[in-house]
């Protein structure tokens, strides 16, 4: 092998390395974060906080559709949510004239530590912080 060739077996190698790595940290980190959303669920029947139904924005903000799933609004701009089933939910969906009649279907997101890191809004806090401050509250913006 050239060395040129070598050199491109190398870097290839250490791009698999590190995509290996951060693909485990994400997995750690929504382990880590599951564990709090299902301690929420936990604590927000202990505390008689009964889920209510979510509703979701389609991407451009312009409708809202109801869906199937209940829990607990995180924010109070209805962006992010627990279900009462411990899945976590960006509220977010393709805008759809079907969903109009028949509701939208959510897909459960990967929970992250920080809620809204990589947003681009700038509007971050960690998850525990906002699991104990929705709690605290005992006001789920129903």
């Amino acid at each position: 092998m050239d060395e040129r060739a070598a050199w491109h077996e190398r870097r290839r190698q250490a791009i698999a390395g590190h995509a290996a790595a951060q693909a485990a940290s994400r997995e750690a980190e929504a382990r880590e974060a599951a564990v709090l959303l299902a301690d929420f669920v936990r604590r927000a029947a202990e505390r008689g906080l009964p889920p209510h139904p979510l509703a979701a924005r389609s991407f451009d903000g312009r409708a809202t559709y109801r869906t199937r799933s209940t829990g607990w609004y995180l924010k109070s701009n209805r962006s992010v949510a627990v279900g009462a089933n411990g899945e976590y939910y960006v509220l977010t969906v393709p805008a759809s004239l079907r969903a109009r009649f028949t509701g939208a279907d959510l897909t459960p997101s990967t929970p992250r530590l920080i809620v809204g890191a990589g947003g681009g809004d700038g509007e971050t806090i960690p998850l525990a912080q906002l699991l104990d401050q929705r709690l605290d509250a005992g006001v789920s913006w129903p």
